[in-house]
């Protein structure tokens, strides 16, 4: 009951004296869901989800057949066109047709081997309308398939990459998400503090009034001197100036807050006390356990070496040497109706391989090669620091969690002695038996004392807020930080 007995009178009194019904009460948890509810910066993390979701349906579409029709309907023109003629002369002839097309056509990547396989079928016409002539030109059907050899496979790389890329980006919507809180806590002890530094003053501002009178009484009697009396006039002073910075240093902070969080109603804010406690256990190697798997981080440390690794694949399939192997077959006819067109059509066959081998590029594809691979070791050793001084942050983080829970502790404690102290050095100043000097100090004492302790408070929660935040884990419901 002694513990915090000094900053559990200030809040009550700051209640009585600033409650109203245009007061909200607010703990640390409440507004923590608000700023994750309405904050710009929950609405941005949103989006940004929002963003990665549709770049992930956008990869995984590049491995589901595709299907399109392609046509050129109408293709009407009448114009004179260059003719070159038998002599070598040119003439321009009259031309009057239509040329009309449709494609549909389909394709399928096949992602082990890079290559694709692609099929269409096509109806083309002709319409001469000074000859009044009409051709039909088709390809019932035609399938093939091609395949790109000695060449970097980026379909196959992208399947690596692109699943630990969306990966993180889920993990990184979790992170900002408690991002929001480690910031709302600082917000949140900001205005607490400037809260109780107002009540501070306020109640030291009538402490000293009373004390003036008592002096003044003394002084009439000639018990205390003159100078007494100045020094007292002097923190008289001292105090209205003091409620007046903490008044002005409270609103910006009120304001700060009702911006980040999303607050839109008018009114002031009354901060509730957070605990002091919180039922739950960490260990280091709790905490660096669940880090490795949920953090965003410890996805990207896995990624960017794949990057690397994909990196040299390419610089080693883009050396030059570079061939296309194209094969299909299918049929094709042509007549002056459509159903002609599709009667007894013939065999159309195509073998092509397309290729180009470098005679000189000067070493130009080596270095590019030994570039990469270069770039893979640093990337290795880099990837192998952060590891280090991700875990070393994390471990940093839990022994500072578990000195703040003590710090709170012992702060408290601080608190009731300092006020306890004080109220006896206020009792004796009356009866004469201390000075001035002595019950300044313990004012200052007093004060200090109230201050540390919301300080380390704040320190408490900070770190909490951290290890949930490196972590991505609630410790007090044992399970991972899930959101919709």
């Amino acid at each position: 009951m002694m513990m915090k007995t000094g900053l559990i009178f200030i809040l009550l009194a700051f209640t009585r004296t600033a409650y109203s019904q245009d007061t909200l009460r607010l703990s640390l948890a409440e507004a923590v869901s608000m700023a994750k509810a309405s904050s710009i910066a929950s609405k941005q993390a949103v989006t940004v989800k929002e963003t990665r979701y549709w770049e992930w349906r956008t990869y995984k579409s590049n491995y589901q057949p595709q299907l399109a029709l392609n046509g050129n309907l109408p293709g009407y023109q009448k114009t004179f066109n260059q003719v070159q003629q038998p002599n070598g002369t040119v003439e321009f002839q009259p031309v009057h047709n239509n040329n009309s097309s449709l494609n549909l056509a389909f394709s399928q990547s096949i992602t082990p081997t890079g290559g694709k396989i692609y099929g269409a079928t096509e109806l083309q016409r002709f319409d001469d309308f000074d000859r009044k002539n009409t051709l039909y030109n088709a390809i019932p059907y035609t399938i093939g398939y091609q395949q790109p050899l000695f060449q970097f496979n980026k379909l196959k790389w992208d399947k690596r990459i692109e699943p630990l890329k969306f990966s993180e980006s889920k993990q990184n919507y979790i992170s900002a998400m408690e991002q929001i809180a480690v910031t709302v806590s600082g917000y949140f002890f900001d205005l607490l503090l400037a809260q109780v530094n107002f009540q501070i003053a306020e109640t030291n501002l009538q402490n000293t009034l009373q004390i003036q009178k008592i002096a003044d009484e003394k002084f009439n009697l000639g018990k205390i001197s003159k100078n007494e009396i100045l020094q007292l006039q002097l923190e008289h002073l001292k105090s209205q100036k003091a409620v007046g910075k903490a008044r002005r240093d409270m609103e910006i902070a009120m304001l700060n807050l009702r911006s980040y969080i999303g607050l839109q109603e008018k009114g002031k804010i009354e901060l509730v006390l957070p605990p002091s406690a919180i039922n739950m256990e960490v260990t280091a190697e709790k905490v660096l356990a669940e880090a490795y798997v949920n953090n965003a981080n410890a996805i990207a440390f896995i990624r960017k070496v794949i990057e690397a690794k994909r990196d040299v694949a390419q610089a080693k399939g883009d050396n030059g040497l570079n061939a296309t192997l194209t094969a299909n077959l299918g049929f094709a006819n042509r007549a002056s109706t459509i159903p002609k067109v599709y009667t007894a059509p013939q065999n159309q066959q195509l073998v092509s391989l397309e290729f180009a081998i470098p005679i000189l590029d000067w070493g130009r594809s080596k270095s590019r090669t030994k570039t990469a691979e270069a770039n893979l070791r640093f990337t290795e050793y880099a990837v192998e620091q952060d590891k280090q001084s991700f875990a070393q942050a994390v471990t940093t983080q839990v022994t500072l969690f578990d000195m703040m829970k003590d710090q709170v502790a012992l702060s408290a404690h601080a608190d009731s002695i300092a006020s306890e102290k004080y109220q006896i050095a206020q009792t004796r100043y009356v009866l004469g038996n201390l000075s001035i000097t002595d019950l300044s100090i313990a004012f200052q004492e007093k004060d200090q004392a109230k201050r540390d302790y919301v300080v380390a408070l704040r320190d408490f929660w900070g770190a909490y807020y951290e290890l949930r935040y490196l972590s991505l884990y609630d410790f007090e419901k044992n399970e991972k930080i899930h959101y919709n």
